[in-house]
């Protein structure tokens, strides 16, 4: 079996040169580059650090640490997701914790135990990355989900009215992925799979598994979330 090749440190530093000239123009065009430089070093940062901490993960291959790490996830994500809507965001904490945590921990139980069946549930190569999928899926949603509430609320809609667009609003980028995948784009898992040379039959099954995940994750966290904001 072929083994993914790896990326070279002065390699993948020529990645900063269509970054760059991006960052140029939103310079040129005085459009904020603050937050964008932000968000790249912060990138950079983390996921060149996540590569050891997840080492030491996975050789420890404990329940608490996976729960543990999930319950960070979870709360990040809680609190990201409410950027929309800053005024609110301490009130509304505890129902977006709830809402990701019912809607993605539901989801998350049936992907590891009745799909991939892992025994134990918590090995954290597989429960770490699919826990995280689910929940930044949630998060993007609720925080559309959130802005588009109290947008519509602002504007005098009703509740009902408020609450189903906001829902439709929240699933447009799950749904555009779910009509774009295999036509116009290979998804993350499964390139990553056919890279490693696992089978692109293989490979397509696990990223219906993952499509489905979100789907579902997302759509019931938003209905759970919005459902909370009535009380």
């Amino acid at each position: 079996m072929q083994t993914i090749q790896t990326i070279p440190l002065e390699s993948l530093a020529f990645t900063l040169i269509p970054v760059s000239i991006v960052l140029l123009i939103m310079l040129h065009w005085k459009v904020g580059i603050g937050q964008s430089v932000y968000a790249i070093c912060r990138m950079l940062i983390q996921l060149l650090l996540v590569g050891y901490v997840l080492s030491a993960i996975f050789d420890s291959d404990s329940a608490w640490v996976t729960l543990a790490i999930l319950l960070v996830m979870l709360l990040f994500s809680s609190w990201i997701a409410l950027g929309t809507v800053k005024p609110e965001r301490i009130r509304l904490f505890i129902k977006t914790f709830v809402a990701i945590g019912a809607g993605g921990g539901f989801t998350f139980w049936i992907i590891v135990d009745p799909v991939l069946n892992l025994q134990p549930w918590y090995q954290a190569r597989y429960a770490i990355p699919l826990g995280g999928m689910v929940f930044a899926n949630t998060m993007t949603s609720i925080s559309l989900a959130a802005e588009r509430f109290y947008a519509e609320r602002d504007k005098g809609i009703s509740f009902l009215m408020a609450r189903n667009c906001a829902f439709n609003t929240a699933l447009i980028p799950t749904l555009n992925a779910l009509l774009a995948v295999g036509l116009v784009s290979l998804p993350g898992m499964m390139t990553g799979q056919i890279l490693s040379g696992t089978s692109p039959f293989i490979a397509a099954r696990y990223q219906i598994m993952v499509m489905m995940m979100i789907f579902a994750s997302s759509g019931l966290s938003t209905a759970c979330f919005l459902t909370l904001l009535r009380r």
